[in-house]
C-alpha cells in the first residue's frame, strides 16, 4: 500500500516557520509574565526563609 503525501509549497513552509516562531515567543513571554508575577506576589519573603 503506497501512501502519497502532499508536499508543502515554499510559501507554506515559510508561513509554518513564522507561526512556530510566534508561538515560541508567546510561550516565552507567558513564562516571563508568570515568573515576574510570582516574584511580585511573594516579594522579599520569597528569599527570607530558613535553609
Amino acid at each position: 500500500m503506497e501512501q502519497e503525501f502532499v508536499k508543502p509549497t515554499e510559501a507554506q513552509l515559510k508561513a509554518r516557520r513564522k507561526r512556530s516562531v510566534a508561538i515560541a515567543l508567546a510561550l516565552i513571554a507567558f513564562v516571563i509574565v508568570v515568573y515576574v508575577g510570582s516574584l511580585a506576589k511573594f516579594g522579599p519573603a520569597l528569599f527570607d526563609r530558613a535553609m
